[in-house]
């Protein structure tokens, strides 16, 4: 069965207020992104206990955590992502996550990403190894402007890692933003590294993020293929609708997400948690 999640963050700063419209929307699990207005790798021991006990409250358990680690420069030193993978590493063993979100690394503005393709593989092979150590695995994001925001190079990354500690967190939207159709060119190269799915979907002539089904992120197929492949992971509500709803507050453009994506998959017949 799928299971439903979402960047809570999204909905408001307050964390009791993401908590209460994840539940009203009858989804059990978040992508801890940040939260007590700080970023998760910034969180205290204390404030992850007293985050920990506010879930327990709630019903509410942790997908991912949802780190800015490789949503850096290339060429910026590399030691302190190790730092904050060793933090993200010990955040998500507190809260029971197995997954940690991961990017492949900006790349200079008007430089050609190939130059660049040693170092962007040599360090993502070096946190992957690192996952592989404390038995978690990373989710690279398809995101723009990063090494990975194309087919060809996030097969690259997968291919030269090569490990089951580094899986793909396939962004449908992201790939429209890139002009990389998600169905037709991303998913069938890249479906064998699919883990986890980011759930939003993007106008290509307007450049803006939509609920899904309503853009060029090909929705209705990828829904279909989920299913024929009966996939059983996380579907991750990030909706990023704030200009496609400028009118509405958080709460309210998360939960026109979560209804978008619902449709969708009730209209394949798909049951969800």
């Amino acid at each position: 069965m799928l299971v439903l999640t979402g960047f809570a963050d999204e909905i408001s700063d307050r964390l009791e207020e993401q908590l209460d419209v994840l539940v009203s929307e009858g989804i059990s699990y978040l992508e801890l992104r940040s939260v007590y207005g700080k970023n998760v790798l910034e969180l205290t021991d204390d404030e992850l206990v007293r985050l920990k006990s506010a879930l327990y409250k709630k019903g509410v358990r942790v997908s991912s955590i949802g780190s800015p680690i490789g949503k850096y420069p290339i060429q910026d030193p590399f030691t302190p992502e190790l730092e904050k993978l060793k933090r993200a590493s010990d955040i998500a063993k507190q809260l029971d996550a197995r997954y940690i979100r991961v990017f492949s690394y900006y790349i200079p503005e008007n430089e050609e990403p190939e130059n660049y393709r040693g170092e962007v593989l040599s360090r993502m092979k070096m946190l992957t190894g690192k996952a592989e150590e404390e038995h978690l695995t990373l989710l690279m994001e398809n995101e723009s402007g990063v090494y990975g925001d194309t087919v060809e190079r996030c097969l690259n990354i997968l291919q030269h890692c090569d490990s089951p500690c580094l899986r793909l967190a396939f962004d449908p939207g992201n790939f429209v933003m890139n002009r990389v159709m998600p169905m037709r060119e991303a998913y069938p190269q890249l479906s064998t590294y699919l883990e986890y799915v980011h759930i939003k979907d993007a106008d290509q002539q307007s450049r803006m993020f939509v609920p899904a089904g309503e853009g060029d992120g090909e929705f209705p197929a990828f829904v279909k293929a989920l299913k024929e492949r009966s996939f059983s992971g996380f579907l991750s509500i990030e909706p990023h609708l704030h200009r496609a709803f400028p009118e509405q507050e958080g709460p309210e453009r998360f939960k026109i997400a979560a209804q978008a994506l619902k449709r969708l998959l009730l209209k394949e017949g798909l049951a969800w948690s």
